[in-house]
C-alpha cells in the first residue's frame, strides 16, 4: 500500500486479536509482519482458555464415570494417569499453534518469532537488534499473570506454568476469589487434590450474579473444596520435602505441595518502549484507545487484554477484525461491547449474560426477576443432590430481557444461543411463546415462572 516503510502493518503480539488483526489486514492487501516472543497463538492457545477447558474435560471424567455406575455401567475401580492428559493436551496446543502459523502464512504475513519493542510512531526494534518501519504499528500482547510479593511468594507459580507440571499435586493452596482460581479449584480437587482457595476479600467471582456465584460456594463445599476469606498471605516457607507452609492471617498455617497464584492479570506493556514512543498507558499499565483502536499516537493502535477494556478471547478477535476493517478495508466498524456473554468453567459451570440482578435494580429500580431452581434429571438418577440454578431478570415496563444468569451442567453451551436472545432485546413473552424442548435442561429457560 506504501512504498515509505517497510510494512504497511507491524503487529507485535501474536496472541488471538494480533493473529486476526494482520490476518485480515493482509486479505485487505496490506504488506504485514507480525512477532511474536513465545508461540503463535497468545494466551488463549497456548496457556489459557484451549488447555484449561481441555484440562476441565478431562477432570470431569471423575464424575461422569462414577455416575456411570447408577446407569448400569459395569465401571472397575480406575485412577487418573497425569502425565497421559498433560501430554496430550501439550499436543493439541502444539497442532493449535501449527495451525495458526499456517493461517499467517497463507495469508502472506510474515512472522518474525523474537522479541519487538516500539522506539518511534513508525518505527519497532526487533531483539536482533534489527530496526524496522511501519505505516501502522499494532499492539496486541495481551495481559500477565499477576503474582504479589510477600516472603516466600517465589515459590508459587501461575497459570502459565500449571500446564507443565511434572506431577500432579496432593496439596493445592490457589490465590484469587476469580475465574481462573474457581476453575483450577474445581480441576485439581476432581483429580483428588485437596484444594483451599485462599482470597483476599470476602467474595468470589465478583461481578457474577450473587445468587448464583454463592450456589458454587455451596456446591464446592459440599464437595469439600475449602475456602479461607479475609486471609492475606504473610509468608511461605519450602519444607526439606519439597513442599510448602503457607502463613496466612489469623489461620493456621496449610502445607501445600503446590501454591497457585490466580490474583489477576496486568496488561502487558512492561519494556515495549511505549511511554518513549509517547504512548498514553493508565494506571495499571493498559494502552488508552479511542473506539476505533487508536492511542494516543496517531499510527499505533492496541487491541485485546493489553487495552484491559474485557480481558476475553472473542472480544480481542473483534477488535483485531474491526481494526483491520477499518484502517485497511474501508469498511469501519466499531466492537459493540453490550451484552457479551461470559463463562466461569467450574464444577457445574456459570454462564451469563447482560446485567445481574443488582446491577438490574441499581440502574432501572423496577424489575421482574424469574428463576428456576432444579435437579437435572440425570443428577437424580446419579444419586447426585446438586441442583442446577437458571435465573431471567427483565425491565418491568418493558417486560424486555436484560439479563440471564445460569450455573449447571452444560451451562455455557446453553446460554450461547439464548444470548442472542437478550442481544435481541427481545421480551419474556417471546420466551414464553417458545415451545419447550423436553426433555432437556435448555428448556427451562422458556418454563420460567
Amino acid at each position: 500500500m506504501t512504498s515509505s516503510y517497510d510494512y504497511d502493518l507491524f503487529v507485535i503480539g501474536a496472541g488471538s486479536g494480533g493473529v486476526r488483526a494482520a490476518r485480515v489486514s493482509a486479505a485487505h492487501g496490506a504488506k504485514v509482519a507480525i512477532a511474536e516472543e513465545h508461540k503463535v497463538g497468545g494466551t488463549c492457545v497456548i496457556r489459557g482458555c484451549v488447555p484449561k477447558k481441555l484440562l476441565v474435560y478431562g477432570a470431569h471424567f471423575a464424575e461422569d464415570l462414577k455416575d456411570a455406575r447408577r446407569f448400569g455401567w459395569n465401571v472397575p475401580d480406575f485412577t487418573f494417569d497425569w502425565p497421559v492428559l498433560r501430554d496430550n493436551v501439550l499436543g493439541e496446543v502444539e497442532r493449535l499453534n501449527r495451525a495458526y502459523t499456517d493461517t499467517l502464512n497463507n495469508h502472506q504475513v510474515e512472522i518474525i518469532l523474537e522479541r519487538a519493542t516500539v522506539t518511534g510512531p513508525n518505527s519497532v526494534k526487533l531483539n536482533s537488534g534489527k530496526t524496522v518501519t511501519a505505516g501502522k504499528i499494532l499492539i496486541a500482547t495481551g495481559a500477565w499473570p499477576m503474582v504479589p510479593r510477600f516472603p516466600g511468594s517465589e515459590h508459587g507459580i501461575t497459570s502459565n506454568e500449571v500446564f507443565h507440571l511434572e506431577t500432579l499435586p496432593k496439596r493445592v493452596v490457589i490465590a484469587g476469589g476469580g475465574y481462573i482460581a474457581n476453575e483450577f479449584a474445581g480441576i485439581f480437587h476432581e483429580f483428588g487434590a485437596d484444594v483451599t482457595i485462599v482470597n483476599r476479600s470476602d467474595t468470589i467471582l465478583r461481578g457474577y450474579d450473587e445468587q448464583v456465584r454463592d450456589r458454587l460456594l455451596q456446591i464446592s463445599m459440599t464437595k469439600g473444596i475449602k475456602f479461607l476469606f479475609n486471609a492475606p498471605f504473610e509468608k511461605v516457607e519450602q519444607q526439606e520435602d519439597g513442599a510448602l507452609r503457607v502463613f496466612l492471617e489469623g489461620c493456621t498455617p496449610i502445607d501445600a505441595d503446590l501454591l497457585l497464584f490466580a490474583t489477576g492479570r496486568a496488561p502487558h506493556t512492561k519494556g515495549l518502549g511505549l511511554e518513549d514512543a509517547g504512548v498514553a498507558l493508565d494506571e495499571k499499565g493498559a494502552i488508552v484507545v479511542d473506539l476505533d483502536n487508536k492511542s494516543s499516537v496517531d499510527s499505533i493502535y492496541a487491541v485485546g487484554d493489553v487495552t484491559n477494556r474485557v480481558q476475553l478471547t472473542p472480544v480481542a478477535i473483534r477488535e483485531g477484525q474491526a481494526f483491520a476493517d477499518t484502517i485497511f478495508g474501508k469498511k469501519p466498524h466499531r466492537v459493540d461491547y453490550r451484552c457479551i456473554p461470559s463463562a466461569v468453567f467450574s464444577h457445574p459451570p456459570i454462564a451469563g449474560v447482560g446485567y445481574t440482578e443488582g446491577e438490574a435494580r441499581n440502574k432501572f429500580g423496577s424489575i421482574k426477576v424469574y428463576q428456576s431452581d432444579f435437579r437435572p434429571m440425570k443428577n437424580v438418577l446419579a444419586g447426585r443432590n446438586e441442583r442446577s440454578l437458571y435465573k431471567m431478570i427483565c425491565d418491568a415496563e418493558t417486560d424486555v430481557v436484560i439479563g440471564l444468569h445460569m450455573i449447571g451442567p452444560d451451562a455455557p453451551e446453553i446460554l450461547q444461543a439464548a444470548a442472542v436472545a437478550v442481544k435481541a432485546g427481545l421480551t419474556k413473552q417471546a420466551f414464553d411463546d417458545t415451545v419447550a424442548l423436553h426433555p432437556s435442561m435448555a428448556e427451562e429457560l422458556v418454563l420460567l415462572r
